[in-house]
């Protein structure tokens, strides 16, 4: 292998297409061992090191177990995910807030592999804490399997806290209790207090010192499963498919002519659902699990009392599922809500087909209209399978199983490493990336780091414009299908070795 074939993919160096065979493999190595110049941390080194054990038998172990990180605000959650994962990668300020989502990552610990979903924290505002304990934590915890309940051990136990410890007890999972902010011995004690709270023993940590928590870890790993029974992508059984969308566009009758009996109630007024709704159906030769949900109105932390927990319960059955139908009512308008859930679906990284309901309604003028509509409106998917449908007589039904079967297989795939960095030769020697400042960022090297949904990582000399990454992302589209999934594109800017 020359020097020239071991350097890093860059305009001055491009794969050539003029080649009759590119060897894949031969392109990998070659850019693999390119990468030895470059300072990686040990987090790339186990992502590269881990493409031999994510092929496609690497799924049939299970998801990983979930372990949720909650607690109030600024109590030290983030700190923890950090400390947890030996690398800052959740976003830590000393003000209390700064975490809104809900955020997942892989870690290990005692050589066992599990997912940690970092949280927002809870606060009680003028509409008292309930609002704030189910927007942030009811979701984490309904999908966990183990709950790290953190509270800051210089307080003590405040109302807060209390109540999460109520919202625990009645989710029946395992909490192991982490005491943070216990620097030194002398927080011991402020750490024993909190055996009041009655979760058993807490565990003191200081996460930003790393003291204690190898403890509360071992105490996570003595409950955690080895397999999830609460994840998403659980292997093997029916596939599960979650039927969304504002209120009142079919979702109930689209599941009742797929099961073929009354199996929900059906009324013209919006929000007759509220609780999703699960069944079997038999289509295609196969069996699948619809699930309707609650019409989603407005944005959850907006909506209040039944309403906010329907659509919660929605956000939850979105999470399980593997593949979303967004129903969209033909007859009207496509509307702000209707394009915030086809976003929420995208968000939840599930696969997701768009379903026009109504359609043997329409008129030629109203088509020509929705067309408009939807390539206006719904710019920015145009890689979701489309059906035109009506739950109400039947019509086109057959279309809606290779629709959701087109995007569960996208949803699933995976681009050998080697095609996938001849591919990206290909694209830096057509279209190098622009210069910036008399300089130009090289790609080393790119691999895909997951499924479900696709997650590709870039090694870059220098920072990829957003503009760039969006290039790279539509011509993957183009070369590799992915129609009916969304995949994300992430960049890890690395640089050379000091000699």
């Amino acid at each position: 292998m020359t020097d020239e074939t071991a350097r890093p993919i860059d305009e001055g160096a491009p794969i050539s297409t003029a080649a009759p065979v590119v060897d894949d493999a031969a392109v990998e190595r070659a850019l693999r061992a390119g990468l030895d110049d470059f300072e990686l941390s040990p987090e790339d080194q186990a992502l590269l090191d881990a493409q031999g054990e994510l092929s496609d038998d690497a799924g049939a172990r299970g998801p990983l177990p979930v372990v949720a990180v909650v607690g109030r605000p600024n109590v030290g959650k983030s700190s923890l995910v950090n400390r947890i994962l030996r690398r800052r990668e959740a976003v830590v300020e000393d003000v209390p807030g700064v975490t809104r989502d809900r955020v997942s990552y892989e870690a290990e610990w005692g050589g066992r592999r599990f997912t940690i979903v970092d949280t927002g924290g809870w606060e009680a505002d003028a509409t008292g804490i309930h609002l704030r304990v189910a927007e942030q934590a009811e979701i984490a915890i309904d999908l966990a399997d183990v709950v790290m309940f953190v509270v800051d051990a210089t307080v003590g136990a405040t109302d807060d806290d209390e109540s999460v410890v109520k919202l625990l007890r009645r989710s029946g999972k395992p909490v192991v209790l982490v005491a943070n902010k216990v620097d030194d011995q002398r927080g011991e004690a402020d750490a024993a207090m909190l055996w009041s709270l009655g979760l058993g023993q807490p565990y003191p940590v200081s996460a930003v010192h790393g003291r204690g928590s190898g403890d509360a870890l071992d105490a996570v790993l003595e409950v955690l499963p080895d397999v999830s029974a609460h994840g998403a992508y659980a292997q093997g059984g029916p596939r599960r498919v979650a039927l969304v969308g504002r209120p009142n566009v079919g979702k109930s009758s689209l599941l009742n002519r797929l099961a073929g009996e009354q199996r929900v109630v059906v009324d013209n007024v919006a929000g007759t659902t509220r609780d999703p709704v699960d069944e079997l159906i038999e289509l295609g030769g196969k069996t699948w699990r619809f699930v309707d949900t609650a019409g989603i109105r407005r944005r959850v932390h907006q909506s209040r009392g039944a309403d906010f927990y329907a659509s919660l319960r929605t956000q939850t059955a979105l999470e399980k599922a593997e593949v979303a139908v967004v129903l969209i009512d033909a007859e009207e308008p496509i509307a702000e809500q209707d394009i915030r859930v086809v976003q929420q679906v995208i968000d939840s990284g599930r696969a997701l087909v768009i379903a026009y309901n109504k359609w043997d309604t329409l008129d030629e003028e109203r088509r020509y209209y929705l067309e408009r509509e939807i390539e206006k409106e719904l710019v920015q998917v145009p890689w979701a399978p489309r059906a035109n449908i009506s739950a109400l007589t039947g019509r086109h039904m057959d279309r809606l199983v290779p629709a959701i079967e087109t995007a569960l297989e996208s949803w699933d795939s995976r681009v050998p490493t080697g095609r996938l960095n001849a591919f990206m030769g290909e694209i830096v020697a057509s279209h190098p990336h622009p210069l910036r400042g008399g300089k130009q960022p090289r790609i080393l090297f790119a691999t895909q780091a997951s499924t479900r949904p696709p997650r590709f990582v870039i090694f870059a000399s220098g920072f990829i414009e957003a503009g760039y990454r969006r290039f790279i992302e539509r011509r993957l589209r183009e070369q590799f299908g992915f129609e009916g999934t969304p995949i994300e594109v992430s960049v890890r800017v690395r640089e050379k070795r000091r000699r």
